[in-house]
């Protein structure tokens, strides 16, 4: 037996309910699926209020080329890079020959925060922006998705992307890989700062093209994270380096690795700066906290690894706290490093990893940033 909706073969997970089988792999995605939809072809063009870098436009050409021909394409680009910016070219090429296409990631702060900037870019077509509560309107010249939606794409996508594949809940959970992989007509593209071995071996399988940034936009180097090792007064060390942020009247965010340590840590930081608020993946009004730390209300949010991607704040700053716990990752690290110095006006910044020893993780983190930062000055 095989459930055609995630493709689970295992009998463990199928039961019987008033004689109809029910996956239990999938029970929880229910709900109406998206109508195919024709549509014409046409001469349009995005539409950027700034241009790209020589090397930007050449990974942009050649990645429209390759899904022009049908090809797969994964883009390994440093954190910064603008990698969604280098897939404009193939989606505005993809959309004029009449064919649908599709952006999802595994978390929906970060597709809601990208639903502006393609609407900004794409002023000619319908976007339509589908997440969990969020899925009145399935249907559009491009759809904007997390990957917890796609089962309601059967062989909908003429070209799909999708962005931090490497990324929790979307990794390692082959409901939603399945999900991805039927929902393909034609090609897709994977976007990440951090690739997997699984990801290259994918490419490499299916005659794709493998194609490397690393150099940030604005052409100035990643900054590099700073160890601050404080055995057993942790909480100090972070009041320090939180007021140096205060003092410089910068924002910054805190990263801690529990939803327990936010909530504490926060309670502990409040009592000294009160301009601050916290987020993790239970918060209630999560989504207006986080807009109002965009537009300043706040000076610092205490957040677990719900920020660690897709956020760009002008002149952010960043503290790792206890960044030697194993849920802090070589990639997850990187990631957090990267919200800093994303903006061409404010392309520096400080990045913390406060810990009570340098981990394993930690430090192939700073290593791989400096590499990159090698890599761009040897250009």
């Amino acid at each position: 037996m095989i459930c055609i909706r995630c493709g689970n073969d295992n009998s463990r997970f199928f039961f019987s309910l008033k004689g109809k089988m029910i996956c239990r792999k999938c029970i929880s995605f229910n709900g109406k699926d998206a109508l195919p939809i024709s549509r014409e072809k046409g001469d349009f063009h995005v539409k950027l209020n700034y241009s790209l870098s020589k090397k930007q436009q050449e990974i942009a050409s050649k990645t429209a080329e390759a899904v022009s021909k049908g090809q797969n394409v994964l883009i390994h680009a440093i954190c910064g890079g603008g990698k969604t910016e280098l897939v404009f070219q193939a989606i505005e090429e993809t959309l004029n020959r009449g064919m649908n296409v599709g952006f999802t990631v595994p978390r929906r702060d970060v597709i809601i925060d990208l639903y502006p900037r393609f609407k900004e870019a794409f002023p000619s077509f319908k976007i339509a922006l589908v997440y969990g509560g969020h899925n009145e309107e399935l249907e559009g010249d491009i759809v904007l998705l997390t990957t917890h939606q796609l089962y309601r794409y059967h062989r909908y996508f003429d070209l799909l992307i999708i962005d931090e594949t490497d990324a929790f809940p979307y990794y390692g959970d082959e409901t939603l890989e399945y999900f991805f992989k039927i929902s393909l007509k034609r090609s897709y593209i994977m976007l990440t700062a951090t690739p997997l071995d699984n990801m290259i071996k994918m490419i490499k399988d299916t005659n794709g093209l493998y194609l490397t940034l690393f150099q940030r936009y604005h052409n100035h180097i990643h900054p590099i994270p700073e160890f601050v090792i404080r055995p057993f007064i942790l909480k100090y060390g972070l009041y320090d380096l939180a007021k140096e942020f205060i003092v410089s009247k910068l924002p910054f965010l805190i990263f801690v690795p529990t939803i327990i340590d936010c909530e504490e840590v926060f309670k502990f930081i409040h009592r000294f700066f009160k301009q601050g608020d916290y987020v993790h993946s239970k918060r209630e009004e999560r989504e207006r906290i986080i807009n109002d730390f965009k537009q300043g209300k706040y000076d610092y949010l205490v957040t677990t690894s719900v920020l660690e991607r897709g956020v760009t704040i002008k002149n952010l700053q960043v503290i790792v706290y206890k960044a030697n716990h194993n849920i802090f990752t070589k990639a997850s690290l990187i990631q957090i490093g990267g919200r800093v110095g994303r903006k061409i006006d404010a392309y520096d910044g400080k990045i913390y990893f406060l810990a009570e020893y340098i981990s394993c993780e930690m430090e192939q983190a700073r290593q791989e940033i400096i590499t990159y930062n090698n890599s761009l000055r040897n250009l």
